[in-house]
């Protein structure tokens, strides 16, 4: 029996939140440069206490409408002619956007939703999401960015298999945006002094010249690309936290487990808790 195929789209989950409209809006441009359609989606979450009430299920009918309204208000406010898709799914939200992946181009969700203000909650939620989804996750945190110049991205390079693709996602996002690319390169040594400035400064330099062996591909293919390379003796989560007003867009592996719970975990959001950096999981496997 044939399957039936369903075209891709950016799905955004919706919540009635706040953050969720902030995705939606922040998601625009990631469907228009593929153009495919913006699909906003609402889990109407299943009422354990009394499921067979039917002014409690109307009761709910109408407050998914109402978000998925009010977020599709946001979306046209901003006059971009973008294709948008509405959509009611009755089933818990992470389950109903893990199978929403399976055809989508992107995930986006809202880093902070209605049913989310626990920091520990939402890294938990988030970390299933993107450590189960099918394409890239983008989680949107912070308010819209006023700043005269836009904000970095950010990728952060490994030596895994996916750091290519996870660079050339970094590259497609800087030039989506306009935004100037920052390529990190974290390194650790028991044998270095943090205060031995020489022995740093050798490691800095060395890290610095791989990164660019890396990234001089797309310097020669985007002349007109800022890419730079950054080398970290230490954490990469100190370094975001100390320059997020700079940063915009934080892109990483997501089979880089320990850098993908730091950035969306109970660690991760006490030390980014004042930024807007959101954070974009792909790999190779993820990408359309």
């Amino acid at each position: 029996m044939a399957q039936s195929f369903t075209p891709p789209s950016i799905v955004v989950g919706i919540d009635g939140s706040r953050g969720a409209v902030r995705a939606a809006v922040w998601a625009i441009d990631e469907a228009l440069s593929r153009d495919i359609p913006l699909r906003l989606m609402y889990a109407n979450e299943p009422h354990e206490s009394d499921p067979a009430d039917p002014q409690e299920q109307e009761r709910r009918l109408a407050s998914a409408e109402l978000a998925v309204r009010y977020a599709a208000n946001a979306v046209e406010a901003t006059e971009r002619q973008v294709k948008v898709e509405i959509e009611i799914v009755h089933s818990k939200p992470t389950p109903a956007l893990i199978e929403a992946s399976r055809s989508a181009a992107m995930i986006c969700v809202g880093a902070v939703g209605l049913k989310h203000f626990d920091h520990n909650r939402m890294g938990s939620t988030a970390i299933s999401l993107v450590s189960s989804a099918h394409c890239p996750v983008a989680i949107v945190r912070g308010s819209d960015r006023t700043a005269a110049e836009p904000g970095w991205i950010v990728v952060e390079l490994d030596e895994s298999p996916d750091s290519a693709a996870v660079l050339q996602c970094g590259v497609e996002e800087a030039r989506l945006r306009g935004a100037p690319l920052r390529v990190l390169g974290s390194w650790q040594s028991r044998y270095t002094d943090v205060h031995d400035t020489h022995a740093v400064a050798d490691g800095n330099r060395m890290v610095r010249a791989q990164l660019d062996r890396r990234i001089s591909r797309w310097k020669h293919r985007y002349p007109d690309l800022d890419v730079r390379p950054v080398a970290i003796h230490g954490s990469v989560l100190n370094y975001l936290a100390k320059h997020g007003d700079s940063i915009q867009l934080v892109v990483v592996g997501a089979r880089n487990a320990d850098s993908v719970e730091e950035l969306l975990g109970p660690t991760g959001s006490a030390a980014l808790h004042n930024t807007d950096c959101s954070v974009l999981v792909a790999d190779r496997q993820r990408l359309l």
